[in-house]
C-alpha cells in the first residue's frame, strides 16, 4: 500500500478497507485506536460499530490513552485528547490527575473543563480550575491589545470642537488685547487676535448591557462574552453588565472582573426564554440614550416571539443602541433562526455575526 493509500485508509477508516487494502499490524492497532475514538462517530449515523476487543465498552478511556501514547506521535496524540474530552466528553479522562497534567491549555477544551468542574472530586477541582484558568489568559492576552488599541486611536472625526463658536466669544478680553489696533479712520478695533472662554464638556458614561444565551450552541459565545466583559469594565466611562439565560435569568455582573467565576455560574444546555432575558435588561437601563445593548443568541426562541419584538421596539424607542449577536466567536459560521433576526432587525435591531475584536472595534467607533 502507497504512503498516501495508508494515510486515507487510517483517516477513512475500516469502511475504507476494501477500496484502499489492508494494513499491516502495528497500523491496525493505529487504526484500532483510532476507531475507538472516531468510530463513535458512526454509531451516532446508526451505523454498528467494531466487533471485538475494542468495543468502547470494554475498554476505559484511560487505557485507550495509554494505547494512543505509544503509537502516535505527541501533536497527533494531543489532538486525539482534545477530541475525546470536547467533542466526546470522555470526562473520564478528565478525573486523572496525570492526565491534567500533560493537557494542553486550549479554547476547545474550556467548554469540558467547565462543564466537568462542577461535579469533580474536590481534590481535582483546583487543578481543573488552574487549567482552565490558563485558557482565559491566553484569550484575554489576545483580546485585551485589540481592546486598547481600538479605544486608545485617534478618532478625531467624532469629535467636534466648539472653541471658536459664537457663544464662547470673549468679547472682553479680546477688547483689551486689540485696543492699540483701534483704526480711527473707519472708528473700530481691526482685532488680530481672538478669544474664547473654553468649555469643559461633562462626558457621561457608557453602559453596555450583554445578554447572553448561554444554550450548548453557544459555548465559544458565552466564553468571549465573559473574556471582553472584564475587559471592558476596566475602562473609564464605560459601566458593563451581563446578563447569562437559559429559561431563566442570571446576572453576573458582579463577578465580571473573574471570567473564571462568571463562566462557573454558567450551565450549558436548556431551553431559551430570549423574551424574558430582555425585560430584565429593560430593568437595568437608566440613560437609553447612553446604552449600548447587546444580545448574544442564535434567536431561537422558545418563549413567546411577540414579546421578544415587543422589547426590542421598546428599546428603539427610547434611543437605545441595539446589537444581536448570533456569534461572538472567531469563526463567523453560525446557523441561526434568520426570519426573528430579521424581524428584530426591522425594528431597529442590527444584526451582524462577529469576531470579540470586531465587537471591540463597533463599541469604540459608537463610545469614541
Amino acid at each position: 500500500m502507497s504512503e498516501p493509500a495508508r494515510r486515507w485508509r487510517l483517516v477513512l477508516g475500516r469502511y475504507a478497507q476494501d477500496r484502499l487494502g489492508t494494513l499491516n499490524r502495528h497500523e491496525e492497532r493505529m487504526d484500532e485506536a483510532l476507531d475507538y475514538l472516531y468510530g463513535r462517530e458512526y454509531v451516532g449515523r446508526g451505523l454498528h460499530g467494531r466487533q471485538g476487543s475494542l468495543d468502547p465498552t470494554q475498554m476505559s478511556a484511560l487505557d485507550w490513552l495509554g494505547k494512543a501514547r505509544k503509537l502516535f506521535p505527541g501533536s497527533v496524540c494531543d489532538r486525539l485528547q482534545q477530541d475525546a474530552i470536547s467533542r466526546y466528553q470522555l470526562n473520564e479522562l478528565l478525573n486523572d490527575p496525570q492526565v491534567l497534567a500533560q493537557i494542553e491549555p486550549r479554547q476547545e477544551l474550556l467548554p469540558a473543563l467547565l462543564r466537568f468542574h462542577g461535579r469533580a472530586p474536590e481534590a481535582l477541582k483546583a487543578q481543573l480550575r488552574a487549567l482552565a484558568q490558563e485558557v482565559i489568559n491566553q484569550i484575554m492576552e489576545r483580546l485585551r491589545s485589540r481592546v486598547d488599541k481600538a479605544f486608545s486611536g485617534k478618532r478625531n472625526r467624532f469629535m467636534r470642537s466648539n472653541m471658536a463658536s459664537a457663544a464662547n466669544f470673549d468679547w472682553r478680553t479680546t477688547l483689551q488685547e486689540n485696543m492699540l489696533r483701534y483704526d480711527p479712520e473707519r472708528q473700530r478695533i481691526i482685532a488680530e487676535k481672538l478669544r474664547f472662554n473654553s468649555r469643559v464638556k461633562r462626558r457621561l458614561p457608557w453602559t453596555v448591557v450583554l445578554c447572553v444565551d448561554q444554550s450548548g450552541s453557544m459555548t465559544d459565545s458565552v466564553i468571549h462574552a465573559a473574556v471582553l466583559a472584564a475587559i471592558l469594565s476596566g475602562l473609564p466611562d464605560v459601566r458593563v453588565k451581563m446578563v447569562l439565560f437559559d429559561t431563566s435569568v442570571v446576572d453576573v455582573t458582579y463577578k465580571l472582573t473573574d471570567p473564571i467565576e462568571t463562566l462557573l455560574s454558567v450551565q450549558l444546555g436548556g431551553g431559551t426564554n430570549i423574551g424574558q432575558a430582555m425585560r430584565y435588561c429593560e430593568t437595568l437601563i437608566s440613560n437609553p440614550t447612553r446604552t449600548i445593548f447587546a444580545l448574544v443568541t442564535d434567536f431561537f426562541e422558545g418563549g413567546s416571539e411577540r414579546e421578544m419584538l415587543g422589547v426590542v421596539a421598546r428599546l428603539t424607542e427610547s434611543r437605545v443602541l441595539q446589537l444581536g449577536l448570533p456569534a461572538l466567536d472567531n469563526t463567523g459560521q453560525v446557523w441561526y433562526n434568520e426570519q426573528l433576526a430579521g424581524e428584530a432587525g426591522a425594528l431597529g435591531m442590527q444584526i451582524g455575526a462577529m469576531s470579540p475584536e470586531f465587537f471591540a472595534d463597533w463599541l469604540a467607533e459608537v463610545i469614541m
